[in-house]
């Protein structure tokens, strides 16, 4: 072992982060600094990508300082908000946009009547078969299609224009002009088979997206490259990429088929362990890349929910009901129930199982008699609400989950995490560290710097957890998720 650390860069939807990692999982300093959402017309949203790099390259730099300098870091791991992606011009690593560089970001919405299109055409089958995932505006080639449709300049550049997700565009700015995709990104664009190797031709002329634009696939460990010198002061080995989601998964230790992790954060996105098995959902799951380590492919069976944390946001920033989000669990025990109201949180569409895009938001049962504290609370129930639909997915897709392992931002509250053990009927276990996506990428970056021969032996970085047993009565719990349907069929109509 060494006493070098880990870096690892941690760029999520609404901030990024560098954090410093000991081999023995021990977390020493980090630095975050907050991300500019634009919202410039209803359902698109975009971020800046140079604000992006720039932030990520200032965290990086604070925290390497506090490490003793770039020769102190054994190697960097990267994980990323997937399916945003990114368009720019090779010659002069400049972003692209429709009015100004702007980054298309997972949850924008304005390429649902091109995903309808191919839908109606009849192309969603071969392409679930092949990707494992379904004609949404959630996934990346449809982004991708809408920035050489829309964005001037784009298609007049050929082969300089470079597409890329977020870990992509970052990799590209701290090596060079090193052009790469993890695995694990690659199989969030539509553009990648689940068993391939390279981008798939038939899906790129699917969606009319040039070979030339998307960068090299790798694995997500190993030597990938290295940072230029004068980026940190010294070259650094980039050993380690992957999707948060999928680095969550790896985070949380969940490295055998059936072991599943639930993430709440800007969304909430559980994945389950398939093993080397492909993924096959018959109930609208997603079927999604794991990681690979030494030339062996992990497999996930994937749901999707849009709107988790920043639920809890919308209703302190756009509503004021809240002045913290720590101050949603105090309300959500200020009262013994929600006071018959459901709130469906269709903010951004719904997701899994349901892949409703155009859907929105509802809040049902409203009385005089309702407080501000009955709609927060109805608002953290809506979680519990939607993982038992996808509950009842994965299980008829073969993955029963036995024990739910939670983190991200959101679980750190012990209202929720009880009611998710009570809605779901399992036992809910929660690391004390509940920052897992930057873990799980600080394991990957140390099996890519040799520091671990395998991410099984790797879960010696791992923090340890909390358990949350089912508790609720079984007539209360049926009576919820009654009336949660009933209001989840008047929304969708």
């Amino acid at each position: 072992m060494t006493d070098k650390y880990l870096l690892v860069l941690d760029e999520g939807t609404t901030s990024t982060r560098a954090m410093l990692y000991a081999p023995d999982g021990t977390l020493g300093a980090s630095a975050q600094q907050a991300l500019e959402q634009f919202y410039p017309r209803p359902g698109w949203v975009e971020h800046d990508p140079h604000e992006i790099l720039d932030k990520t390259l200032a965290c990086a730099r604070e925290v390497i300082a506090k490490a003793g300098g770039p020769e102190r870091i054994a190697g960097i791991g990267v994980t990323n908000q997937r399916e945003t992606v990114v368009a720019w011009d090779k010659t002069t690593g400049r972003a692209l946009g429709a009015d100004s560089p702007r980054a298309i970001v997972w949850q924008d919405r304005r390429t649902a009547t091109f995903c309808d299109a191919l839908r109606d055409a009849g192309h969603e089958p071969a392409l679930q078969a092949k990707t494992g995932l379904l004609l949404d505006p959630y996934f990346s080639g449809s982004k991708m299609r809408w920035m050489l449709d829309h964005v001037p300049g784009a298609r007049e550049l050929g082969d300089n224009l470079a597409f890329g997700t977020i870990e992509t565009w970052l990799v590209w700015h701290m090596t060079g002009g090193l052009h790469v995709s993890d695995v694990s990104n690659a199989s969030r664009t539509c553009l990648f088979a689940l068993d391939g190797k390279d981008w798939d031709p038939d899906l790129l002329d699917l969606f009319g997206v040039p070979r030339a634009a998307l960068g090299k696939i790798v694995a997500s460990a190993g030597a990938i490259g290295e940072t230029r010198a004068d980026v940190f002061g010294a070259p650094i080995p980039i050993t380690g990429l992957a999707g948060d989601q999928q680095a969550a998964t790896i985070g949380q230790g969940c490295l055998s088929p059936g072991e599943t992790k639930a993430t709440f954060g800007t969304g909430a996105f559980i994945l389950t362990n398939m093993g080397g098995t492909l993924p096959r959902s018959t109930n609208r799951l997603l079927g999604t890349v794991l990681c690979e380590v030494a030339g062996v492919r992990q497999y996930a069976l994937e749901g999707s929910v849009f709107a988790a944390g920043s639920l809890i946001k919308w209703l302190r920033d756009n509503l004021g009901m809240v002045i913290t989000a720590g101050e949603s669990e105090t309300l959500a025990r200020a009262v013994p129930d929600s006071g018959g109201v459901t709130f469906i949180p269709a903010l951004s569409g719904l997701g899994a199982p349901h892949w409703r895009p155009n859907a929105t938001g509802s809040i049902a049962g409203l009385t005089f008699s309702v407080t501000r504290a009955h709609v927060v609370r109805a608002a953290l129930e809506s979680m519990a609400h939607q993982c038992h639909d996808l509950k009842q997915a994965f299980d008829a897709d073969g993955a029963d989950w036995q024990l739910l392992r939670i983190d991200g931002g959101m679980s750190g509250n012990d209202w929720l995490a009880q009611d998710l053990a009570d809605m779901l009927e399992v036992t809910v276990e929660r690391p004390v560290d509940v920052e897992t996506t930057a873990r799980g990428a600080a394991m990957l970056a140390a099996v890519g710097a040799r520091l671990y021969p395998s991410l099984e032996a790797a879960k010696a970085m791992l923090p340890e957890v909390e358990c949350f047993d089912a508790a609720l009565d079984g007539h209360l719990r049926e009576a919820r998720l009654a009336a949660w349907h009933g209001a989840l069929k008047a929304a969708l109509a």
